[in-house]
């Protein structure tokens, strides 16, 4: 076989999908000539497979090129379904709906500064301040409230912190912010589908609330790092987390191809109620044996769990299972904070969703308001 008949077998193999992604450095791909799957892994940038073909005569193999291929048309889909979420710009009169306006000078409030603008047409003037109206205190103070305390400072840190900037707000100001914005940006993300992987994890952490122990469940896209879902519960190997997997398919819009859990029997109870499925061919794997060679462990839960287990020591546990902090953390987690295993990018753009704008919480805010307009 040549070189250019294993491409083409490659791209056969990718276009027909007979290839499972395991993880960021491991692949299975079916034999097209017998039962066998063979085990396609990335070692130092460099794909190796352990089919025959490569094994002796040191190619790159057909499914190795099937690798490639499917990584490029991923690449492809996911650059044509790209989501941009904007800032909102002034570009019409408020009264007439004339696009001939322009900036009049500042409004100047008791805490903060808005930008005026005249209408050409109707010479009227007016100001905005989409998704912080109302508010006493201006976008800049409330955004930068909300990134402090996701970052890990206390409520009354954080008003601390505030006050070196001329910001006089109590720690429960802090809190009802937090707790409207959350809401309201939760509201705003459920209509927004994830481009995530076909390769999930989900693990279970310890959180305190109130002191009395809970256990909170998560589901994490491999490949993103995008927090999925997540579930609080009160028993840690009984809890039923169907709910769990049925909205990580709600929010992804399709099932993983395969989930690693460890041996926990409420995951494969739930496995089998939400992901088993008689057809071979569009069945779950389910990965319940978890071990530490390659990336078969669940480190990269075993760091979410660290992330948000930081979280809850500062605010010395929680106080109630509604509390803004789980569902705020997730938006945190997704949307906001740059990720090292990612290259610096947040689980939402590489999950195709890019916010523009210096101040992303602002962004995503206006964007939330309009949206409910």
């Amino acid at each position: 076989m040549t070189q250019n008949e294993r491409e083409i077998k490659g791209k056969e193999i990718a276009s027909r999908h007979d290839l499972t992604r395991i993880s960021d450095n491991l692949y299975h791909v079916k034999s097209q000539t017998t039962d066998k799957e063979y085990n396609v892994i990335k070692t130092n940038d460099k794909w190796i497979c352990n089919c025959p073909d490569h094994t002796f005569r040191q190619v790159c193999c057909k499914h190795i090129h099937a690798v490639e291929f499917s990584l490029k048309i991923r690449e492809e889909v996911k650059e044509k379904n790209k989501i941009t979420i904007q800032p909102i710009t002034i570009d019409s009169c408020l009264f007439c709906k004339s696009k001939e306006i322009k900036k009049y000078g500042i409004r100047h409030n008791k805490n903060y500064d808005i930008q005026r603008f005249v209408c050409q047409d109707c010479h009227k003037t007016f100001s905005v301040n989409i998704g912080f109206e109302k508010m006493k205190h201006g976008p800049k103070g409330i955004t930068t409230a909300m990134q402090l305390y996701f970052s890990g400072e206390s409520l009354r840190n954080v008003s601390k912190s505030l006050k070196l900037i001329g910001m006089d707000v109590t720690h429960q100001t802090v809190y009802n912010w937090i707790k409207k914005y959350t809401e309201l940006l939760g509201k705003y993300i459920e209509g927004i589908t994830p481009q995530v992987g076909d390769t999930w994890r989900s693990d279970e952490l310890f959180l305190k609330f109130s002191g009395n122990i809970k256990y909170m469940y998560a589901l994490l896209d491999d490949e993103t790092r995008y927090l999925i879902a997540q579930q609080v519960a009160n028993t840690k190997f009984k809890e039923d987390i169907r709910q769990l997997f049925r909205d990580g398919k709600k929010v992804a819009g399709k099932k993983p191809k395969v989930l690693i859990t460890d041996g926990a029997r409420n995951f494969h109870q739930a496995y089998m109620a939400e992901y088993w499925t008689r057809p071979l061919e569009t069945r779950t794997q389910h990965i319940s044996h978890i071990h530490f060679k390659r990336d078969m462990n669940n480190n990269k839960m075993e760091r979410l769990n660290g992330e948000i287990r930081h979280r809850e020591k500062v605010v010395r546990g929680l106080k109630k299972e509604d509390s803004p902090l789980i569902d705020g953390y997730q938006i945190f987690h997704n949307y906001i904070r740059p990720h090292e295993g990612l290259e610096g990018k947040t689980p939402s753009e590489a999950c195709g969703i890019r916010i523009n704008g210096r101040d992303k919480w602002k962004t995503l805010i206006q964007n939330a308001n309009k949206s409910l307009q």
